[in-house]
Formats: structure tokens, sequence, C-alpha cells
């Protein structure tokens, strides 16, 4: 029988070994959770599965990566949310500023939720506009909207302003903005990809989306730079051989709105059945961005990765072969 002061004692005794045990307990879970890789380079994410990644470089020098989410344990391509943002200056080293937005942050989102599918993000006027598609309804392949949320600053502080009126329900918004200040809406799906101007206000398309001509086999994952004042619209296709899918191809002209002339394949289907690109200048050297599914083995748990890319004299982009940093077996689980 226990009394005073040994009563007090026993159980600041118990009470330790507790705190102890959970603390054990949350370390081991944390640490499971851990990607385990003895190499830098590609995947450049890998402790969490990222897709469809949109990289721009912004006035404070450095350069992010706008990107979907994968949720562990796979379920398909239904089974996306929770917006991410990477940034870095070197290229080396990277910095995740956590999550953005997600699939209850949308007024118009299902109950069901979790469509948040391939974004972008645009600056102008002192604001930075983040669009992303999310559907309305059932079923939900014919109900997307365009969504638009804003912030002042590139990685924090979006809310959801609304969508872009008056669109056919289709997926995969890219916004350019031109060297004068006019920015161009593009987006598609089902083999059509549409594009038009954008109102100073950044949420109105100004006049009326037309499909893009010359693009041969456009799949999806419609992405505009500009080059020695000639744009680039590079995009994802129809490829279908042995499982691999989603080649990245690309077409040029001498206006934003086209017409385009094709110019072919820059990069074959990585393991991954999906593809989703971008491209942009960093510190006078281009890069090309992808994902791939290096770190699951699997199709719907994707992982973001970039290569530098390089022109012929003529304007027309070399191939991009895809590498890879990872020198063990790798999993995320979120």
């Amino acid at each position: 029988m226990f009394t005073g002061n040994g009563l007090q004692r026993s159980i600041a005794r118990i009470s330790a070994l507790v705190v102890l045990s959970l603390s054990l307990m949350i370390l081991s879970c944390s640490t499971s959770k851990k990607i385990e890789t003895t190499d830098t380079g590609n995947p450049f994410i890998r402790d969490l599965y990222t897709a469809d990644p949109s990289a721009h470089v912004w006035a404070d020098g450095r350069l992010y990566v706008y990107a979907s989410h994968d949720i562990y344990p796979a379920r398909g391509c239904d089974l996306m949310d929770q917006y991410h943002v990477f940034s870095t200056d070197d290229m080396i080293h990277w910095k995740d500023h956590g999550e953005i937005l997600r699939a209850s942050d949308v007024p118009w989102s299902t109950p069901d939720g979790n469509f948040m599918w391939a974004p972008d993000c645009a600056y102008k006027n002192g604001k930075y506009y983040f669009y992303f598609p999310h559907p309305s309804g059932h079923p939900w392949n014919s109900t997307w909207k365009i969504g638009v949320a804003v912030s002042d600053q590139p990685a924090s502080g979006f809310k959801v302003q609304g969508y872009i009126p008056n669109l056919d329900p289709m997926i995969d918004p890219c916004v350019f903005v031109d060297d004068d200040g006019q920015a161009y809406f593009y987006y598609g799906g089902g083999g059509t990809c549409k594009g038009g101007k954008l109102k100073d206000n950044m949420m109105e398309v100004d006049g009326t989306m037309q499909k893009m001509e010359g693009l041969n086999d456009f799949h999806e994952a419609s992405w505009v730079h500009k080059k020695d004042g000639l744009y680039y619209l590079s995009y994802s296709d129809n490829h279908d051989v042995d499982g691999k899918h989603n080649r990245m191809c690309y077409a040029v002209s001498k206006s934003p709105l086209g017409p385009w002339e094709y110019k072919g394949v820059y990069m074959e289907p990585t393991d991954s059945y999906t593809n989703h690109g971008s491209i942009v200048e960093f510190k006078g050297q281009w890069y090309s961005f992808y994902h791939t599914s290096a770190l699951s083995h699997q199709d719907w748990l994707r992982s973001i990765c970039v290569d530098k890319l390089y022109y012929n004299e003529d304007g027309t982009i070399k191939m991009v072969i895809p590498t890879s940093g990872l020198t063990t077996t790798s999993t995320a689980t979120k």
C-alpha cells in the first residue's frame, strides 16, 4: 500500500513511462512516412505523391512549381486533392510551402470532392491567380468548372473567388501572360484544345474561346511558353502502346492563338500511364517539368520531375531524356 510521497513518486514514474511510450510511438509513425533515398535528383519531391507540375519564375527570382496531389493508397485519378507549392533558387534545394487549396474550400464542390486535377498559376497587377479544374455535379466528367483562387503571395493565402463563366466542361487550365501584359487562357481534353484572351480581371474570357488549330493528336495538358518571339504550345498526345501513354508533343506559332504548326515529340512516355508537363526558363537555362511513377511504380501515385531542355538552332526542341536520382526503392505514404 502506497502512502504520501511514495504514491506520488510511483505516479510520476508511471506518467513518465506513458509519455516515453507515446513519444516512441509518434516517432515510429513519423519515421515510417519518410522517404529513404541515397541520392539527389528525380523525383525532386519524395515525401508525398505529386503530379502535373506547373512551373513559373516570379519577381522574387525563385522558381515555383504548383502541383496536384495523388493521395495514398492509390484509387485512381478521382482521388486527387490538396494542391501544394514548391520553390527553389538553385534547382537543388526545394522548399515545400505546404497546401494552398483543397476541394472542401471550393463552393461548388460535390460531396465526394477530390477531383482537383492539373492546376496553373499566373501573376498580374500585383496578384497571383491560381487556376484549377473541379466538377460541380454528376456526372463529374461533364460538369467541370475552371476555378480561380487569388492571393497577394505566390505560395499562400489563396482564396477562391469563383470560376471562369461560359466555358465548355474541360480541364487542364493554362494561363500565359505575354510581354505586353495581355493574358491568354488555354484548356482542353478529349481531343480538343481551346484558347482565348482573358480580361484584365483575369477571371473572364474577353470574346470567345477558339479551337487551337494545327495540333496533332492532342489529348490534354496544354502549356504555352515563348522564346525568341515564337510561341510554343506543348501538350500530351493519345499515344498508347504496351501500356505506355502520353508522349509530350509541341507546336509553334507566331501568334499566341495560332494557327499552330506541329513540330513533333519532345519526350517519349515515362513509366507512368500519364504525363503532364511545363516548360520554363530559369537563370538562363530552360527546363522541362513532368511526372513519373518512379517512387510508387503505380500509375496513379505519381511524382514530379525536371530535366534540362535544349533547342536546336532552328528553334525546334531537342528530345528530353528523363533522368533519375533514385538508388534505392522508395515509397511515400501521403
